[in-house]
């Protein structure tokens, strides 16, 4: 059986303003209207012959499975998930799923390990090069895929390849990986013949993979099982135990097994790949004009050239302007000269040190239940539009700093507001006094949308005390 496992981490720096911490570069939403993460999971059906497994943190756990339900699969697919309490790198997320599937299908199952983030447009490809791996996975084999070169590109890793397989060609045995070279080095891979870009994607089998760990990362194969016991694995969706993940050694699978352990092969692959590391790369796939510029969404310009221009709810003027990315976000706008795509993880690192909350949040925030965007706030009031799907329910609350006044403009509120139960229809309102507990739910079938007036001393979203919760939060 093989098995597509999903790796859906990572923050995505280099694409700021538009992937941030509570929303990362896996849910970007392409100018064909899909996600990556969308994408992905359709090349992994593509394959499968069991369940697709996520591994993911678990605050991207509802995010991703409103991600999965918005796409019409040809046949039914099965979702399993694998949520981690926080980021430790793709050789813990890899050890956990083994152990899952292990518990599950046994040592001969074949794990297909692909990152969330990135394009591949050419399925049947895609199909062949799995195909191949699966060959070389079911005899022992450790498989990498790997991408033929198409420019000294120094902002990837890159795999060495031997002799060509023997077992399943055109597979070649990996002489060796290298670390992200300099331009020199970068130039003569590229027509080498012999080197990959490595690409993050892997097929073994599940015995292999945990063996190949035991032996090459001892301490991350000890700390992972002990934290898959420590794990409540009959509590679905499973949420890896907090504590003794927290222990986990932080290292990629590359680092940890792939160029220690013998018997590892490479799949050239005959697919265009992308993992949309930045800017300039998502610019790469919009249609260019007859000036070189590429736009999503509206703008006005007037002796421009090669601009990327990304905003999706108002319009950019630009005059004299070029080679600029232009990405404009309702709290946020970035301008970068096009040469500079890779240093806008430096603009997140100061945001970072600063505590500003463009790192983390949108304007727009979705959770379980719907979403909301914050519309104005200041000193002592905030104004938020809310949207509560249909069937869905906000957690039993209260808040010790604040009031809150809702107002819903469409569909229908049943509010718990103290000891009270009432149901609010559009026009109508409800006011809850600081300290009380409340709850808004959703008991029609079309969205339920308010507006939400807060004010009080403190309106940050830390001071909100669950009480209950459908969605497991309190």
């Amino acid at each position: 059986m093989l098995i597509p496992i999903i790796l859906s981490g990572g923050a995505g720096t280099r694409l700021w303003p538009v992937s941030r911490a509570g929303r990362p570069k896996p849910f970007i939403q392409l100018p064909d209207g899909q996600s990556l993460l969308q994408k992905t999971v359709l090349r992994a059906a593509a394959v499968g012959d069991g369940p697709v497994l996520t591994v993911t943190n678990r605050d991207h756990y509802f995010l991703t499975r409103d991600e999965y339900a918005g796409i019409d699969f040809p046949t039914p697919v099965q979702f399993d998930y694998l949520l981690e309490p926080s980021g430790r790198n793709t050789a813990p997320a890899i050890a956990a799923a083994a152990l899952a599937l292990r518990q599950q299908y046994g040592d001969d199952a074949i794990m297909l390990v692909l990152p969330a983030d990135h394009l591949i447009a050419d399925t049947a490809a895609f199909v062949a090069a799995v195909d191949c791996a699966r060959t070389l996975a079911e005899r022992g084999w450790l498989v990498t895929f790997g991408i033929p070169p198409t420019a000294p590109e120094t902002g990837f890793g890159y795999i060495e390849a031997g002799p060509e397989q023997d077992e399943a060609p055109p597979a070649r045995v990996v002489a060796r990986f290298i670390e992200k070279p300099p331009v020199a080095q970068a130039q003569e891979y590229a027509t080498s013949g012999r080197h990959f870009w490595n690409s993050g994607m892997f097929c073994f089998r599940v015995g292999d993979i945990l063996n190949a760990m035991s032996v090459h990362a001892p301490d991350v194969a000890s700390a992972v099982g002990d934290c898959w016991a420590a794990t409540a694995v009959d509590q679905l969706p499973v949420t890896l135990d907090a504590d003794t993940f927290s222990h986990v050694p932080d290292i990629s699978i590359d680092y940890a097994v792939m160029e220690k352990a013998g018997r590892v092969a490479v799949v050239p692959v005959a697919f265009d790949w992308s993992d949309i590391g930045s800017w300039s790369a998502l610019a790469a796939i919009v249609a260019a004009d007859d000036n070189g510029n590429r736009i999503l969404g509206e703008a006005l310009l007037v002796d421009a050239g090669n601009c990327y221009i990304n905003s999706p709810d108002r319009i950019v003027a630009g005059i004299g302007i070029n080679d600029l990315l232009i990405i404009d976000t309702p709290d946020a706008l970035l301008v970068a000269h096009r040469d500079h795509a890779q240093e806008v993880r430096q603009i997140v690192g100061q945001l970072k040190r600063q505590g500003h909350a463009t790192v983390q949040l949108h304007r727009t925030v979705f959770r379980p239940w719907g979403s909301y965007t914050i519309l104005e706030e200041g000193p002592r009031f905030k104004i938020k539009r809310i949207v509560v799907k249909p069937g869905a329910s906000l957690s039993l609350q209260m808040h010790h700093h604040r009031s809150e006044h809702w107002v819903v403009v469409s569909g229908t509120a049943q509010v718990t507001n103290g000891e009270r139960e009432i149901l609010v229809k559009t026009d109508e309102s409800s006011y809850i006094p600081a300290g009380t507990q409340h709850r808004l739910s959703n008991p029609g079938v079309i969205d339920c949308v308010m507006i939400e007036v807060q004010s009080g001393d403190y309106l940050g979203e830390d001071d909100i005390v669950r009480l209950g919760d459908i969605y497991g939060r309190s």
